[in-house]
């Protein structure tokens, strides 16, 4: 009986032992939609982000559609609380 180890077996072209098909993680890791970006951040914006959408966001999500998004709700959230005070403030007049 002969023993033969499958992953130290030559290729033609000298590659033994590695693995020579192409990885399916790409097709595997599907990006976040802009909804579902947009919700994550509102969100954990008001601090009610759950733990599975925060780890679905982490394992799935860009960095940079979350800092794009992140930017643009700090800047929605400051506008609408200069325009509530600007709007009390000149109905105390």
């Amino acid at each position: 009986m002969q023993d033969r180890d499958d992953n130290a077996s030559a290729t033609p072209d000298g590659d033994a032992g590695k693995n020579t098909e192409s990885p399916a993680a790409p097709e595997a890791r599907k990006g976040l939609g802009v909804l579902q970006v947009v919700s994550s951040v509102f969100a954990a914006g008001l601090g009610v982000q759950s733990s599975r959408n925060r780890e679905r966001d982490f394992s799935q999500g860009r960095a940079g559609s979350f800092i794009v998004a992140g930017l643009a709700f700090t800047a929605l959230f400051i506008g609408a609380v200069l325009t509530v005070v600007k709007l009390v403030l000149a109905g105390a007049d």
